[in-house]
């Protein structure tokens, strides 16, 4: 008996693995503009899905934005949603890594420092 449950977790493990590794596309856009501007978007049908856009602010400037998503084989979600232009990639998401609050006694010297003439 132990034999067949254990089989049968396997096997349902394994085809858990080969679903996702085989997971269709179920939605696809892919959209280029003739102005530089484009779309871009998937979905499967396991829940993974990204979209961005992007465009030109100028001619040395392009602007994207996007986001996507996927689940862990924890479980857990992870969502990212980031815009990528002149000053730089930012992402925003709840599994990316904070720094700690700033001590009030820090705050308070740079407070105190940013009132303070400059030598310029």
């Amino acid at each position: 008996m132990k034999v067949i449950v254990v089989l049968s977790l396997l096997t349902f493990c394994l085809g858990q693995n080969i679903d996702e590794q085989h997971a269709k596309t179920v939605r696809e856009v892919n959209e280029v503009n003739p102005d530089g501007s484009y779309n871009y978007a998937f979905e499967t049908e396991n829940q993974i899905f990204a979209e961005q856009q992007g465009f030109l602010k100028d001619e040395n400037t392009q602007v994207i934005q996007g986001q996507y998503q996927f689940t862990t084989p924890e479980g857990q979600v992870i969502r990212l949603a980031y815009v990528a232009d002149e000053n730089g990639f930012h992402p925003q998401g709840e599994h990316l890594p904070t720094p700690p609050p700033i001590p009030p006694e820090i705050q308070r010297a740079l407070d105190y420092l940013s009132t303070l003439p400059t030598n310029n």
